[in-house]
Order: C-alpha cells, then structure tokens, then sequence
C-alpha cells in the first residue's frame, strides 16, 4: 500500500485522521481477518492547551501525584510468575509508599504496608523467599498472612492485642498475568480501572505469556518526560532515524478510550514518508532482516509484509510449538502498543511484547525509574520456563548492556540520550505551556487530561 493518497474515499467521513485512514486501510488488506479491537477507533483527541514545563519539576506537582494518584490509583506491581511460590515475594516502591507484594497460597497474592508496627523499619529491602516477615531492627515478627507472630518480650507490650496487630494491606487485583495494587482503602474494583483494555487484549493474551527479561534503570528526569516518550512516534524522524525505512512513523493511529487507556498502532514494513523517496518491497525486506545469506524472492503480487509476516508466524511456531498461522500480518509485525493510567505500557500482537513501567524515583521530581519487560509466548509443550530474573542497570551502564532486549537495547538508549536534555530544557523555560499537537500527540494531552482530573478529585 502507498501512502500517496491519504484523501477519503467516496462515503468516507472526510475529517477521520490520516494516520487512521491510513491503518484501517491497511487492515483492509490484510490476509486474514482482523480482530476487532483493531478496528476499534477511538472518536477522537482531546481538545485542550498545552501543557506546563513546571508539571515535570515543580515540587508540589510531586506532592500532588502522591496525594491524588499514586496512593489512590491502580498501578503494576510484578507479574504473577515472578512470584510462583508461596512465599516468594517483590517490593514494590512507588514515591514514599512501600509494599511486599507476597504470594500467601497458590492462588492468593496480598501486599502489605512494607513498615513494621513497632518503630517503622523496613521489613524487606528487596524480592525472595520468606516463611515470615521478621524486623530486622527488634525482631517484631508477622506470619505471611499479615497476623502477628511474635514480640521479643511481649510481656512490655501490654496495650498490644495481638489478634489485631496485623500488618495493614493494599488491594490486589491481576489481569493478564500482572498483579496490581492499590494502597486506597476505599479503592474501586481494577475491572473498572482497566475500562476496555482486557476486551482489546482477548486477541493476545498476556497471561500466556513468559517473562524473558526484566531490566530496570534509573533515568535523570521526570516519570512524565520518559513516559510521554513511548507515547508517540512523531519523534521518530530525528531519535530512531533507521527506523524510517521499515516503519509508517508519520501514519501511526492513535486512539484514547475512557479516562484510562489509549494506544497506538504503528505499521511496519512500509517506508516512512520523511524519506526522500519510499523503499520498495526488496529494500523494505533487506532492511528489516540485515545481512543475510539468504535471498528473498517476492512472488507476484506478494508484499514485503506478507513476506515477513510469514518468517515471524514460522518463528513463533518454531519457538513455542503453537499454530499462528491464525495470526494477521498486522499482529504479526506492527506496533501495536496501549497505555494504561498511570504508568503501564503492555504490547499488543506478536512480534515484540514488551511491558514498560514508569515511577518517580522516591521523592525526586527530577528522577525516574523505568523497568522494560519482555514476554514471550509460553510453549505449548513442557513445563512452563521460569521468569527471568530483574537487573538493575548502574549508573555506568545503558541500556544496550542487557543483551536481553536484543536491537532494542539502541532504540531505548536513543530515547534516554534525549531525556536529560528534556528535563534541563523544561526548567529553563519561560513559557507558561508548550505546544502539542493536535493528533500525533493526542495521548499526551489524553494522559494530562486524567491526571487534572485526579488532582482535582475530592481529597
């Protein structure tokens, strides 16, 4: 398909975004059917102004986003597999707030308030295996349901009743093979939260996937600055340039759904049209597969997504033993990347799942932390692999150093190249709101639009 003409089509609505002319176009082509959630266009972007450089370092915008949303919204804490046994447990830190996420039987996960009740203490600093929570101050103990064990010279504790001294807890909730938190004690259902997202991912379902990797790195700017990043393809032109021969940057779909979750749909194996001319199919295959002995030979009328949607269909059934020769040659090659409110970034489709998180670093608005994980479809046959563990990357290494994340490893170290140039850039400032645009970054204004609403909130 070209990108020449962009225009409607006779009983076209003639306002309906080029980029989404463009991919449901596209869909009409595919080799199979399609399902529906990509045929699921959103009504619109948001109207709204700018926003505020000062939103991404203003300290009281920090205590905001504590107070309104991350002590009272649904957020990722693991995936259920990094956590298989009981006992086995992660911590899982957001600004001032710290849970032990822990599995209490097989098929019950809680999280408690990571803070012993007798001084304070940390109870754990990092993920594994525990029979009980234990202070490692005074040796204050909790059993792995949150009921109280033991006090060292319980005889000086008289105002102690130990049936109710349990460790307070957050609500916990999973989809997709995720387990999610809420530290809000009147904290709604996460099936209202996640709005239409489980509906949208019937198709590709993220609990039959594995985790393959799990890196995580501290980057020096604001959760918000890193997280607007992999929102949007409009930067790709001058951060990714090599992407623009296999990938429609400027044609990307973009769509918001509910206060909570939007997405984009990213088509490759066409050519960017920010190139001085477009790639045929040949180059558009040479491009996407590097330096190869083997030659590939397109059949008449055949193109080079067909063409690649067929090598990754054949790889994924060489991987996993399962049938995908279901699967379009979208699912099998496109970006096909959602957001969920207010940090969580799972993949659809097949050809790369990623999960990415977002969340301030402590109490530093000029801080960020950021876990990539990547998820493979399980085997068909045999045990299921176990989860791979999480590194931490230092501040002397970069994101190619996890050879984990393969040729992606570049593309994260591009963006964060640029973060904190960002964050400089923002304090130094004198305008009162920036300029977005009206449809390539619609998710921006879409994600600014639920936090106002969430600051506004009754406290």
């Amino acid at each position: 398909m070209t990108t020449a003409d962009m225009g409607p089509r006779p009983g076209e609505v003639d306002d309906v975004p080029r980029g989404e002319r463009f991919y449901q176009r596209l869909l009409d082509e595919d080799t199979r059917p399609v399902p529906a959630s990509l045929r699921a266009t959103s009504a619109g972007p948001p109207e709204g102004a700018g926003i505020a450089p000062s939103r991404y370092f203003d300290p009281e915008i920090h205590r905001l986003e504590v107070e309104r949303v991350w002590n009272r919204v649904w957020q990722m804490a693991c995936r259920e597999e990094q956590i298989p046994e009981v006992g086995d447990s992660v911590v899982y830190d957001i600004a001032d707030t710290s849970l032990i996420v822990v599995r209490t039987a097989p098929d019950e996960i809680r999280a408690f308030h990571n803070s012993c009740l007798h001084r304070g203490t940390q109870l754990r600093t990092r993920a594994g295996h525990v029979t009980r929570f234990r202070c490692p101050y005074h040796g204050f103990t909790w059993n792995l349901d949150g009921s109280l064990h033991e006090i060292p010279c319980a005889w000086d504790f008289p105002q102690v009743d130990p049936a109710t001294f349990r460790l307070p807890e957050a609500h916990v909730g999973t989809w997709g093979g995720f387990v999610f938190v809420n530290p809000d004690p009147n904290a709604g259902p996460l099936e209202e939260h996640l709005e239409d997202l489980p509906s949208h991912f019937a198709a590709w379902p993220l609990e039959e996937r594995r985790l393959t990797a799990h890196i995580v790195r501290t980057m020096p700017c604001n959760w918000k600055v890193a997280l607007e990043a992999f929102i949007e393809a409009y930067h790709t032109m001058t951060v990714h340039p090599q992407l623009l021969r296999t990938a429609a940057d400027t044609l990307t779909q973009y769509d918001v759904y509910g206060a909570h979750v939007s997405r984009m749909l990213t088509a490759v194996g066409i050519s960017s049209e920010h190139l001085d001319r477009p790639l045929d199919d040949a180059e558009i295959i040479k491009a996407m597969l590097g330096p190869s002995e083997e030659e590939i030979v397109l059949e008449p009328g055949s193109t080079a997504r067909k063409v690649l949607a067929d090598r990754v269909r054949t790889s994924l059934h060489r991987r996993t033993g399962r049938d995908h020769a279901h699967i379009t040659d979208a699912e099998a090659l496109d970006g096909i990347e959602y957001f969920l409110f207010p940090n969580f970034m799972p993949w659809g489709g097949y050809l790369t799942s990623f999960a990415y998180r977002f969340r301030p670093d402590g109490d530093d608005p000029g801080s960020c932390v950021i876990d990539i994980m990547v998820l493979e479809p399980v085997p068909e046959a045999g045990p299921r692999p176990p989860a791979a563990k999480t590194r931490y990357l230092g501040p002397a290494e970069s994101w190619t150093d996890a050879p984990e994340l393969g040729v992606f490893g570049r593309v994260f170290n591009q963006d964060g190249a640029r973060f904190a140039r960002v964050q400089r850039g923002l304090r130094a400032s004198v305008r009162t709101s920036g300029t977005l645009a009206r449809y390539q970054e619609s998710r921006i204004r879409h994600f600014h639009a639920t936090l106002d609403a969430y600051f506004t909130r009754p406290a």
